[in-house]
């Protein structure tokens, strides 16, 4: 007969594991419930900005809970939501409002994966692009790399902040840089959307192409960032492997 406390531990893992896919059907559920609201009353900014103005001063709550739950549900695009902050809120009180709620976000995101580990970041994001963050966790900049790329418009922050918790940085420097380095892309956002709301259609054309422009430059710069460190990374362990009289 095996020790009562083997069956315990065994219990305990039966526990964990059922509420892990408890917690996903949970996810799902309300991912296809009010992730798909929410995307289409973004995407129609005039309707958004209607639905928050009946709700008065709990509009501004309401909205700051998407943005919340945006980052929480990482697949859904957090775009939309800032443009229709803007133009819902101007360009002031929509980064306000959007900046609080996705550092919120951030906070309990990288709380949760230091909580459940890989298991739940895999939920939302495949193992490979995990594979290319690998070089964040034993880099001696990491904290600074991390704010770098945060900074730079366009790369996957979402995708960052799951992976955050997966490394052994300091919570207070994360806050800093899941806050300030969302910062240049949110506002240019927003910008884009107050200027949708003042009808400065020419304005907010450039806003957009320029964002654009930079967005997709800042995509290259990430991915040439992440091929270059995973090479050196690569080399690192292949120099740690050979034997002694071969280096």
């Amino acid at each position: 007969m095996k020790h009562p406390s083997s069956w315990t531990e065994k219990g305990k893992k039966r526990l964990f594991l059922a509420l892990l896919l408890a917690a996903v059907g949970v996810l799902i559920l309300i991912g296809w419930q009010v992730g798909g609201p929410i995307l289409r009353l973004a995407a129609d900014p005039e309707a958004f900005r209607q639905w928050i103005a009946q709700r008065q001063a709990g509009g501004l709550l309401l909205y700051g809970g998407m943005v919340f739950f945006q980052v929480l549900f990482a697949i859904i695009p957090g775009e939309p939501l800032e443009i229709a902050g803007g133009y819902a809120f101007g360009a002031l009180w929509g980064t306000v409002a959007c900046l609080a709620a996705a550092t919120l976000g951030s906070v309990v995101v990288f709380a949760l994966v230091r909580r459940f580990g890989t298991r739940l970041v895999e939920i939302f994001f495949p193992r490979e692009k995990l594979r290319r963050l690998r070089f964040l966790q034993s880099s001696p900049r990491r904290t600074f790399l991390f704010f770098l790329i945060f900074m730079i418009p366009g790369t996957p922050k979402d995708l960052l902040c799951y992976f955050a918790g997966l490394t052994d940085i300091k919570p207070l420097p994360f806050l800093l840089i899941c806050s300030l380095g969302r910062l240049p892309s949110l506002v240019t956002s927003t910008v884009g959307g107050d200027a949708l709301g003042t009808e400065s259609y020419i304005l907010a054309a450039v806003v957009f192409a320029v964002t654009l422009l930079v967005s997709g430059a800042g995509l290259l710069c990430y991915r040439w960032l992440c091929r270059r460190h995973n090479r050196a990374h690569d080399q690192q362990e292949a120099e740690k492997g050979r034997p002694p009289e071969e280096k």
